[in-house]
C-alpha cells in the first residue's frame, strides 16, 4: 500500500480524447493538457481541432481527424498514435450525437442506425482499438462518455438513451475482461450541459421542465466534468474499474 496524496498529475501520459472539437471533448482535451498529458484530438471537423490546438499553450498535441463509426478510421488514428508517442495510456471518448427529439413511434430506421452507429458502434470500436494498445503495454485508462439517460430515461430519446444504456454495460464487460491485464474502463454520466448538442432541447419549451428535475437547479458547465475526467484517467482511481461517475446536479440522486 502506498501513502500520500494519490496522484492526479498525468506528465508524458498520451491521452486520445474523441470528440474533442467542442463541447465537453473541449472542456476535457483542455484539462488533460494542463495536468502534463500529451494529446491525441480526433473529430469529425479538422478547422476545429486545429483551433483547439492553439489553445493548449504549448502542450505537444497530436490532430487526428475522423469519425469513430469507421473502423478503418480508429484503426488509423490509433496506429498513428503510437507511431508517434510509442504508448497510449488513456482513452477519453466523448464523441457522440442526438439530432432528434421525437416520439419513438416516428423515429426513421436511418435515425435509429445513425445514434447507434455513433454512439455505441463507435465507442466500442475505439475502446477494442485502444483496448490492444494497452493491454500490450500492460496499463491503460479508458473513460467512456455515458449519460443521465443511460440508467434514467427520457420520453422522445430511445435511441440516445439505448445507445448510452449500452455504453454503460459495454463499460462493465470491459472493465472485467481487462482488470487483470492493466487496463481500467470506467464511464462518465454527465447531467445536462449547455453544448452545441443540448442546446436546440434547453432553448425549447422542456427547458424548465428539465431544469426541474436538476436538484441543484441549474445545468452544468463542461469545466464541470474536467476534474471527474481527470480522477478517473489518472492513478488517483487505480482501485476504480467498471463503474460509472455521475456528474449531474443530482439528477441521478431521485
Amino acid at each position: 500500500m502506498t501513502s500520500g496524496a494519490p496522484e492526479v498529475g498525468l506528465r508524458q501520459k498520451v491521452a486520445w480524447v474523441t470528440g474533442a472539437g467542442r463541447g465537453i471533448g473541449r472542456a476535457i482535451a483542455q484539462g488533460l493538457a494542463a495536468a502534463g498529458a500529451r494529446l491525441v484530438l480526433t473529430s469529425r471537423t479538422e478547422a476545429e481541432l486545429q483551433q483547439l490546438q492553439e489553445t493548449l499553450q504549448g502542450a505537444e498535441a497530436l490532430v487526428e481527424p475522423g469519425s469513430v463509426a469507421s473502423a478503418a478510421d480508429v484503426r488509423r488514428i490509433v496506429d498513428r498514435t503510437v507511431r508517434r508517442f510509442g504508448q497510449l495510456d488513456i482513452l477519453v471518448h466523448c464523441a457522440g450525437i442526438s439530432p432528434i427529439f421525437k416520439p419513438s413511434e416516428s423515429v426513421e430506421d436511418e435515425e435509429w442506425l445513425e445514434i447507434i452507429d455513433t454512439n455505441l458502434t463507435g465507442t466500442f470500436y475505439c475502446c477494442r482499438e485502444a483496448g490492444r494498445a494497452m493491454l500490450r503495454q500492460g496499463k491503460g485508462s479508458i473513460v467512456a462518455i455515458s449519460s443521465v439517460h443511460g440508467s434514467v430515461g427520457l420520453e422522445r430519446l430511445a435511441a440516445y438513451a439505448a445507445s448510452k444504456g449500452g455504453v454503460e454495460m459495454l463499460t462493465r464487460t470491459l472493465a472485467i475482461e481487462w482488470a487483470r491485464r492493466g487496463v481500467r474502463v470506467n464511464a462518465l454520466a454527465p447531467g445536462y450541459f449547455r453544448t452545441a448538442m443540448s442546446e436546440p432541447l434547453l432553448s425549447s419549451r422542456w427547458e424548465e421542465r428539465i431544469r426541474a428535475a436538476v436538484p441543484m437547479g441549474r445545468f452544468g458547465a463542461c469545466e464541470e466534468l474536467v476534474g471527474a475526467a481527470l480522477f478517473l484517467a489518472s492513478d488517483a482511481s487505480a482501485y476504480v474499474t467498471g463503474t460509472t461517475l455521475f456528474v449531474d446536479g443530482g439528477w441521478t440522486a431521485q
